[in-house]
């Protein structure tokens, strides 16, 4: 495992901000952290960076704890910006790269190389501090990956940005992928870790509550959903035996079964009342086991 955390904690006096937290990430992997704010994600991430010390356990990075000499090859976009508002954006790029051990002339050509692709070449010369939240963010990113990590971590990438610039960053992360890279991220988007991530973990209170592929996650959360479509009242459906929860929808409803079963119960009642324009049964969503394990919504 490219990425190993064992039994990490760490206190802040009599106060446990990561409790006991063990987690593992392969080479080329992409792995979603979700939790309500306070449950410990930004400090597990500043741990592994080695910019906090934990109180117990190792964090190792290919084998080795994560030092000085090893951050040229880490990235990381922290929730709180820290670019300089006064300076040019090329100047900025190319100096954190430099930081980094890059040569600046490699820098400065990876830098207009990654303002290209997010539509910004303009703003190069510009004060950071001139740009809008979502442009400051696209170059927030950019410091992140410009000199190539093999690990990179970000932290809330997508906040503050339009869907269009959330779908541009999203495949510009996935592209850093495929070349090798190993990501980490948080997001208050639930969906976004669906759709990017192999493995996941939930903190709640510095506790990891649920862990393992999303596949796996969703599989033993033993729960499921029926969504039907017809213009009937299937308010009396809600009541068969098995149903653990309904939902009127504005062309149907849903319904939450934890026994298959249960959804052909549902769509043989269901096709007594009418035509049926549409049955599926649906996994649960990554919110669904999230509010069921942490007790109330992603906030």
């Amino acid at each position: 495992m490219a990425l190993r955390v064992e039994n990490a904690t760490k206190q802040f006096g009599s106060f446990t901000a990561v409790d006991n937290l063990t987690l593992q990430v392969g080479q080329g992997q992409m792995y979603g952290f979700l939790g309500a704010n306070g449950a410990g994600k930004t400090t597990t991430f500043r741990m592994i960076l080695g910019l906090l010390n934990q109180t117990s356990g190792t964090i190792t990075w290919n084998g080795k704890p994560i030092t000085y000499e090893s951050s040229p090859k880490i990235g990381y976009l922290p929730e709180e910006r820290g670019l300089y508002p006064k300076m040019k954006v090329e100047e900025q790029l190319v100096y954190l790269a430099q930081l980094r051990q890059m040569p600046a002339a490699d820098a400065k050509r990876e830098a207009h190389r990654w303002l290209e692709r997010f539509e910004v070449p303009h703003y190069a010369q510009k004060k950071v501090e001139e740009l809008s939240k979502g442009n400051q963010q696209k170059i927030q990113l950019i410091a992140s990956l410009i000199h190539k990590p093999s690990l990179l971590i970000l932290d809330e990438p997508f906040s503050g940005l339009d869907p269009v610039n959330v779908e541009m960053l999203k495949s510009a992360i996935l592209d850093f992928q495929k070349q090798g890279a190993t990501i980490v991220f948080s997001s208050h988007r639930m969906d976004h870790v669906e759709e990017l991530c192999d493995d996941m973990s939930i903190l709640d209170k510095g506790k990891v509550v649920v862990s393992g592929s999303i596949r796996d996650v969703k599989r033993s959360f033993g729960k499921q959903n029926v969504r039907l479509k017809m213009d009937a009242d299937l308010s009396r459906l809600g009541g068969l035996q098995g149903v653990e929860g309904f939902t009127k929808t504005h062309d149907g409803a849903l319904f939450r079964i934890g026994q298959e079963e249960t959804a052909q119960r549902i769509l043989e009642e269901a096709m007594k009342l009418g035509p049926l324009r549409h049955f599926a049964i649906e996994e649960p969503t990554l919110e669904e086991i999230f509010i069921a394990k942490v007790g109330k919504a992603y906030a």
